[in-house]
């Protein structure tokens, strides 16, 4: 494995074990208590573990080089892997509903403790933790899956927040706010998932990932280059590919086409520090475009 996928998988390890620990908090205090909504975050917490064990399988995978089977790589198995944690998300969400409509018809009464409040602001706070650091560490590593997980995380807090104010609803005598919660909680949920899935949805459909006017502009940088046209780009965050074709003076040697073509793939790798593979066609200049 190179570098970077090890880091990934390293701050992985440690996000998985910060969130197992809070999910066992949530659920087992939520469990004695019968409280509805901290035991739908604790569940939601667990999830999270489990889509970061799925991350650290992914990012194995997508590490290994180019092979006859995979030519352009096994990048795209981290968005993949994105898209499974959104799936599990959104899972999660619509268990929180079907719990949430049960309780409605239930005679369950929650319990509120000052250890409750300890629980929830305990783990809101390493969550805060883990969304900083996740989202700081997806950017100076350009990954995506790392950029998805905490976009959840920092759903998380929301959540927990919605908690507290359902421990306190409780403590006032109104214990109907306890599903009504695990409602919202669901909704923010949902829309976490279906957030992640848009957006790893554009990788895995070859989306364009760079202005053409962008591309042309560095092109023209270089000497010789008397048009571009034709680009195509696609990939995703840290690995984007470029086509393109430029033209040249139709009475120039193989060799200083195949030089400009060369000086303009450097020229793009160097100003565009996400492009790791760009392929040049050359045309004589005056041709129909």
């Amino acid at each position: 494995m190179d570098e970077r996928s090890k880091k990934i998988q390293q701050i992985l390890v440690i996000i998985l074990f910060l969130n197992l620990m809070v999910a066992f908090a949530k659920i087992v205090y939520g469990t004695l208590t019968d409280t509805l909504s901290m035991k739908s975050d604790g569940y939601h917490s667990l999830f999270d573990g489990i889509s970061n064990i799925v991350g650290i399988i992914a990012i194995f995978v997508a590490a290994k080089p180019p092979d006859r089977s995979h030519p352009y790589g096994h990048q795209k198995f981290e968005t993949l892997a994105s898209i499974i944690i959104a799936v599990l998300i959104i899972f999660v969400g619509f268990e929180i509903i079907h719990n949430s409509i049960t309780r409605f018809t239930s005679d369950i009464q929650p319990t509120v403790t000052g250890m409750s409040f300890i629980v929830m602001i305990g783990t809101m706070a390493i969550n805060l933790l883990v969304t900083e650091y996740e989202r700081r560490k997806g950017e100076q590593l350009n990954s995506e899956i790392l950029l998805a997980d905490s976009i959840h995380t920092r759903s998380d807090i929301f959540v927990s927040l919605s908690v507290l104010v359902a421990l306190v609803a409780i403590e006032a005598g109104f214990p109907i706010i306890d599903p009504l919660i695990s409602l919202v909680i669901a909704a923010v949920i949902v829309k976490a998932g279906l957030k992640i899935i848009m957006k790893s949805s554009n990788t895995l459909c070859d989306a364009a990932q760079l202005e053409e006017d962008v591309i042309c502009s560095l092109a023209y940088e270089v000497e010789g280059v008397r048009d571009c046209h034709k680009i195509r780009t696609r990939g995703c965050k840290g690995d984007i590919h470029i086509d393109l074709h430029i033209m040249v003076e139709p009475d120039m040697t193989v060799y200083e086409a195949h030089a400009i073509s060369h000086r303009v793939i450097d020229n793009l790798k160097e100003k565009l520090k996400d492009v790791s593979e760009v392929l040049v066609h050359i045309d004589p200049f005056g041709e129909q475009k």
